[in-house]
């Protein structure tokens, strides 16, 4: 059987189309750390960190890993603690990697994916088989307007309407005034038939400033409000008062958190990531509870390149509580995009080919592994050193 041979780590940095911040981040998107895994037949399989040192959970529980602790950790613990593992055992890698070092989700996420990756290679199968299975031949796609000055948001949106995208998520949590008046213009932009979402990443002071704003954007017709607030018993207030859901973001990393969410009735939605858990194996964790609690959930993520937002895609196809449009990109090399926007963050990507956008979402690869390969040249193109 085939196992693992080596694993190396490669830091990258895309260049952005546009620049794309949410309330507290303080550093670029696209500056992230790639791993890849070797098997002892020569197959390479890779996965990503899409590591941001100021993003992270609720009141210090879950901290910002930087690309240089990523790849410190996986570097002095993660690969000599798998080193040897035969391919299809994710249980066991994770076993490894979690006796080894406690937290590190993003770490770990990255050396799960290049393992799924290389497994699925090896045995010929996608991804998504790996999973259980694949539920949607095409995951629906929400584009994201960052903090955008108003006008500059109208006019994205215009665009990212005709390219093709049927949802679209506003960065609230600013100012209260700014963000209604923000929202407001946006679905005048777009008309009655395009779902809107608001996100304010724990923007607000209070849950009573939260209810007080989001009841002013309620007759925009709004599918949910993401993260009014810090702290699961925060949100549970804005959730009370509100008719529009709460979506839980930064207080639903894993499986556990999600048990407390349902203990306090705190949110309807969960955002579900590959790397918050540490990885598809226990991200397929959060969606078997969030699917015995009756709670809808998207995919969600940290504007990826190609190489991570693949694994965002499978998780969408085969998690059975994923039935919302999620936030990932639309990963495109630059010599495919032609003028598109509509949920592209970067001018370029590390994939040979572009995902396949059709029907206001992206088509699920069926090739072996994550489905899609990994484009050397453009690797080395964007490569940078620590």
């Amino acid at each position: 059987m085939v196992s693992i041979s080596s694993i190396e780590t490669r830091l990258v940095r895309l260049p952005t189309r546009r620049v794309h911040k949410w309330t507290g981040l303080t550093e670029p998107i696209g500056q992230y750390l790639l791993v890849k895994i070797t098997g002892s037949d020569g197959t390479v399989g890779w996965g990503e960190a899409p590591a941001l040192k100021d993003w992270g959970g609720e009141f210090g529980r879950y901290f910002g890993e930087s690309a240089a602790i990523v790849d410190m950790v996986i570097s002095r613990y993660l690969a000599p603690a798998v080193q040897g593992l035969e391919i299809g055992n994710p249980a066991m890698l994770h076993k490894k990697m979690d006796a080894v070092v406690k937290g590190y989700p993003y770490a770990k996420a990255a050396v799960d994916f290049a393992y799924y990756d290389l497994t699925g290679k090896v045995l010929g199968v996608p991804v998504h088989v790996l999973l259980g299975g694949k539920l949607r031949e095409t995951v629906p796609v929400t584009h994201s307007i960052g903090l955008l000055d108003i006008d500059e948001a109208v006019a994205e949106v215009g665009q990212v309407v005709r390219d093709g995208i049927r949802t679209i998520k506003i960065k609230i949590g600013v100012d209260p005034d700014r963000d209604v008046a923000i929202v407001q213009a946006i679905r005048r932009a777009v008309g009655p038939d395009i779902a809107l979402c608001v996100d304010a990443n724990e923007g607000y002071a209070t849950p009573g400033q939260a209810i007080q704003t989001v009841r002013r954007m309620q007759d925009v017709g709004l599918v949910y409000v993401e993260q009014p607030v810090m702290g699961i018993e925060r949100i549970a207030r804005v959730a009370r008062a509100i008719d529009i859901p709460v979506m839980a973001d930064e207080s639903a990393w894993n499986a556990h958190d999600v048990v407390q969410i349902i203990a306090q009735d705190a949110a309807q939605i969960v955002s579900i990531y590959t790397t918050k858990p540490g990885g598809l194996y226990k991200a397929m964790h959060v969606s078997a509870v969030c699917q015995a609690a009756g709670i809808v959930c998207n995919v969600n993520g940290s504007v990826e390149t190609g190489v991570g937002n693949l694994a965002n895609i499978h998780l969408a196809a085969s998690a059975p509580a994923a039935t919302l449009s999620n936030v990932i990109p639309v990963s495109m090399p630059a010599e495919h995009q032609n003028g598109r926007i509509g949920g592209i963050y970067y001018a370029d990507d590390l994939l040979k080919e572009p995902v396949v956008f059709e029907n206001g979402g992206i088509r699920v690869p069926d090739g072996p592994g994550m489905g899609i390969p990994v484009d050397d040249a453009k690797v080395e193109k964007y490569a940078i050193t620590l």
